[in-house]
């Protein structure tokens, strides 16, 4: 089994909408793509129910029939992190839930891909964090920085602490999220290859919403700045 957990190096950074062409793409290519997000928080209520809709768009752009909750075990509706979030829904967030229905996805698809919340110190339980479950799954990680003025310190941040943890990370991915270039947009990608070995999978273009539905616009984005083929290799 391939898979890739996906964190970023901020909340915002676009972690969804990476995850979501990744999905599509090689869904595209004839593999069975198995999704989650293990934990959303800013969930959507309606009635009783509650209703994640990055865990939801991930599953539309796999093709996966998995039921949602495998996609996501947990969700809160308090836009916080998921301990905060938890508690104040008087719940618990056990590592163990997300590990078994990993395990079960896993099992029936050919590759597995785990969006995070937010970065990798964010806290799950107590001072367990999102990188504690990235390791306990067993995964590389796939790093998503918004490029922008301190892309490069919170890229290098994200990519030490990873290196301290021992996680391995694949690549790391700048993504623009304006239309309009700045200094430091332009200058990022290239200060970046000199500052780090780790390498750049490639700069995700900025994409206008409403010309077409997310899923499409998120797999063009995608597909024009990223190998997919490359970036499937070196999950193995």
């Amino acid at each position: 089994m391939r898979g890739a957990f996906v964190t970023g190096t901020d909340t915002g950074v676009g972690k969804t909408f990476i995850t979501v062409g990744l999905a599509r793409l090689l869904s595209n290519q004839g593999l069975r793509v198995g999704v989650m997000k293990p934990i959303e928080t800013g969930c959507t209520r309606t009635g009783d129910a509650l209703i994640p809709s990055d865990a939801s768009l991930l599953r539309s752009a796999a093709g996966a029939k998995q039921d949602l909750l495998s996609v996501c075990p947990y969700r809160f509706e308090a836009p916080l992190a998921p301990d905060v979030a938890a508690r104040q829904a008087g719940s618990t967030i056990n590592p163990e839930v997300i590990c078994d229905q990993f395990r079960r996805v896993a099992r029936v698809h050919d590759v597995v891909l785990v969006e995070g919340a937010g970065g990798l110190l964010v806290p799950i339980w107590e001072r367990y964090t999102m990188a504690d479950l990235a390791s306990q799954l067993g995964l590389p990680l796939l790093v998503v920085a918004a490029s922008r003025l301190g892309a490069v310190n919170h890229t290098l941040l994200t990519l030490e602490l990873a290196r301290l943890r021992e996680l391995r990370v694949v690549a790391y991915v700048l993504n623009q999220l304006a239309s309009k270039t700045d200094g430091a947009m332009e200058t990022n990608f290239e200060l970046l290859t000199r500052l780090t070995d780790v390498p750049c999978a490639g700069v995700v273009p900025w994409s206008a919403s409403g010309t077409r539905d997310t899923i499409q616009r998120a797999a063009a984005a995608v597909e024009k700045a990223l190998s997919v083929t490359d970036l499937l290799a070196a999950l193995s």
